[in-house]
Parts: C-alpha cells; sequence; structure tokens
C-alpha cells in the first residue's frame, strides 16, 4: 500500500493538542502536524538518501508538509544544511514548530515555496529531495519542480523523487489503484503518475534519469541528475 495521508482527527480532549494526520489544504489547530507514513517511510528513505546526497552543502527540501521528515533527516545528515520549505501556510507553521523543537543547527527556518511558481525564494542548492508531492498536486507542480531544479542544480547535482508512482509494464499494485481512485476523487488535477511521463518532463527541463529504487508499501525513489 502507497503511503496514504490521513485527515485530521481531534486532540485528545484532555488540553493537551496532539500532532493531528493530514493532507495538503486540511485546517486545522495544532501547530505541530503528523503525517503517519513518515513514521513508518523516514528509515528507509534515509538509507537511500545516504547513497545519493552529496558529502556537504544546502539540501532544498520542496513540499516538506508536516516538517517530520525534515527534522530526522537534519539529523540522520548533520553534515549537510537542511532547507525545508511548503506553499501551505499550515505547513509551515508546523515545520516551524518540529524545527522549534529539534534545536538541530543545520535545520533552516522553512520557505515559503510554491514548486509551480516561476520563482522561487532561494537561489542555489546542492541537492534536491521532494517527498509524496508528484501524486498529491496538480502536473504543474512537478513541471515547475523540475523548472526550479534544473535553475538551482549545479551540473551532476540530484534531484530525488519519493512517492507511488505507475511504471508502464509493471503491474500496478491494487492498493495502488485504490489510492490513486481516492486522490482523483478529492482532487481531479491529483493522482499517481506514470513514471515515463516523469522522466520525459524532467528530460525537457534538462535533468536526466539516473536511478530508481523500489521502496517499501508499492512506492519508489527516483534519482535525477543535472545535465
Amino acid at each position: 500500500m502507497a503511503d496514504r495521508p490521513r485527515t485530521p482527527r481531534a486532540g485528545t480532549g484532555k488540553g493537551e493538542v496532539t500532532p493531528q494526520p493530514w493532507m495538503p489544504g486540511d485546517g486545522g489547530a495544532a501547530d505541530k502536524r503528523h503525517a503517519p507514513a513518515t513514521l513508518r517511510n523516514r528509515d528507509a528513505i534515509t538509507a537511500v538518501l545516504a547513497d545519493w546526497l552529496p558529502a556537504s552543502g544546502t539540501v532544498l527540501e520542496v513540499a516538506s508538509g508536516s516538517g517530520e521528515h525534515a527534522v530526522h533527516f537534519a539529523a540522520a545528515f548533520p553534515h549537510l544544511d537542511w532547507q525545508p520549505s511548503d506553499p501551505d501556510p499550515a505547513g509551515l507553521t508546523s515545520i516551524a514548530a518540529w524545527r522549534a523543537e529539534a534545536g538541530l543547527a543545520n535545520l533552516a527556518p522553512p520557505l515559503a515555496l510554491d514548486a509551480a511558481a516561476p520563482d522561487w525564494p532561494t537561489g542555489h542548492a546542492d541537492a534536491i529531495l521532494c517527498i509524496n508531492m508528484v501524486h498529491i498536486s496538480p502536473w504543474n507542480a512537478t513541471l515547475g519542480l523540475f523548472a526550479g531544479a534544473a535553475r538551482l542544480l549545479a551540473p551532476g547535482a540530484p534531484l530525488i523523487l519519493y512517492g507511488a508512482f505507475v511504471e508502464p509494464g509493471v503491474p500496478t499494485a491494487a492498493s495502488n489503484l485504490d489510492f490513486d481512485a481516492n486522490l482523483r476523487a478529492r482532487d481531479p488535477a491529483w493522482g499517481l503518475r506514470d513514471t515515463d511521463a516523469v522522466k520525459a518532463a524532467a528530460a525537457a527541463a534538462g535533468l536526466a534519469f539516473a536511478e530508481r529504487r523500489a521502496m517499501p508499501a508499492n512506492n519508489l525513489m527516483l534519482l535525477f541528475r543535472r545535465t
């Protein structure tokens, strides 16, 4: 089963607010939000990032969501500067709250960054990571991600995607088909993307496909490098 974001739930009712499961655009009163899939996938993602990230520099995480991944990865890679970002004000608030709690010197304050925008509020990155955005956003967000990566990255630098995809010639798991239907019911512009279409769009922007890794729960990690 692909990583499934969830809608918010209430707090404990005992005077304390618990982090809330959420999807992009969901409302909620809690500053710190919680994406349940993060705890399930973060160690597997970290293992691949250890192979693909550079030895030093700044990693721009696009669509950081709740901020839990950013905290985990910044702690796992203290030699890298971690720059989280998100377009959702509630996401930015959550990222800032998790960051304040973690107190990590290499984790920067979050940027308000819309992947689809023609201009991003940063001019440099040594690597870009994007987790669970491509299928939970309109296609123009993915095109904007590739365009932004082409502007910011030096030749050879990595753009790394994680999420659920459809692969031509590979049977799609029934749970992923259900997930795709659920996403499209929520927003017709969302849905699992064809990896051939993703690779073609990346190539058109100047990003060469380099490697694919199969991940737990029928997810993939895709590595692209700036040409």
